[in-house]
């Protein structure tokens, strides 16, 4: 089945069935991230965070120049 015709079959759901389809996945995305993530931050060590908050994880992946150049900017912003 292609992506296309999974896609139109699941916008047929109900609403409650969709619902229920996204909360699947996000935890299924989440469940994969984490164990892609560095063993210093294993499941347990985010088991803390919000749900909101825990499904962040993974989303956005910054390099270590990435992270200091986008912290440099937060500062220059914050005391300009």
């Amino acid at each position: 089945m292609t992506l296309q015709k999974l896609q139109n079959q699941a916008l047929q759901l109900p609403i409650s069935d969709r619902w229920r389809l996204v909360q699947s996945l996000l935890a299924s995305i989440q469940k994969e991230m984490l164990s892609l993530m560095s063993p210093s931050l294993s499941a347990t060590s985010m088991t803390d965070l919000d749900p909101w908050t825990q499904r962040l994880l993974g989303v956005v992946q910054l390099s270590p120049e990435d992270a200091k150049e986008s912290y440099i900017d937060y500062l220059e912003t914050k005391y300009q």
